[in-house]
């Protein structure tokens, strides 16, 4: 099987690699695709076109039989600045899969600056005074003390995926 991951964003990469571990038989091909969707999305629709059209991109660019995209963002609610992430997984012929990830509040100050128009990862590396935390543990692994990265994060979320694609070919291949 071969499976195209749209970004080459070593916490995302790993998480998919993560997720599709129970096959044996997988060649992984992360790729620099276009998200279509601004650097730093902020809201969930801007954040699910971005996964989606990482999906097709990857999916088409590496003639794969699965897509996969993974894209972070923010939401505004009344309650506050959360982060969100989204996932998507396109398959030839398939209606694409989408999925949702965790959710946390985000500190005011952070969130705002990227309301301002500032990328998360820079505005969290200025926040936590060190270099390229969208690689490392992301925002998540900060504001939860370590005890979720952000390739747990994304490994949850291809898992979400993954698992609704087995789901919808088991239902097929059993004739529902």
């Amino acid at each position: 099987m071969k499976i195209a991951i749209g970004t080459k964003n070593p916490t995302k990469v790993n998480a998919v690699k993560e997720a599709f571990s129970i096959f044996h038989d997988v060649t992984f091909f992360a790729l620099d695709v276009s998200s279509g969707v601004s650097p730093q999305p902020i809201t969930d629709e801007e954040t699910i076109h971005g996964a989606i059209n990482r999906a097709n991109n990857a999916l088409l660019e590496a003639v794969a039989e699965i897509g996969i995209g993974l894209e972070g963002g923010i939401v505004e609610t009344n309650m506050g600045i959360f982060l969100c992430n989204w996932g998507a997984l396109a398959a030839s012929n398939e209606d694409v899969i989408i999925a949702g990830g965790s959710r946390i509040l985000l500190p005011d100050e952070v969130g705002r600056a990227v309301l301002a128009g500032r990328e998360l990862g820079d505005v969290m590396d200025d926040y936590t005074k060190t270099h390229n935390i969208r690689q490392n543990e992301g925002a998540i692994g900060i504001f939860t003390n370590g005890l979720v990265n952000r390739t747990e994060m994304f490994t949850e979320l291809s898992k979400l995926l993954l698992g609704q694609y087995l789901y919808q070919t088991n239902k097929k291949g059993a004739g529902l």
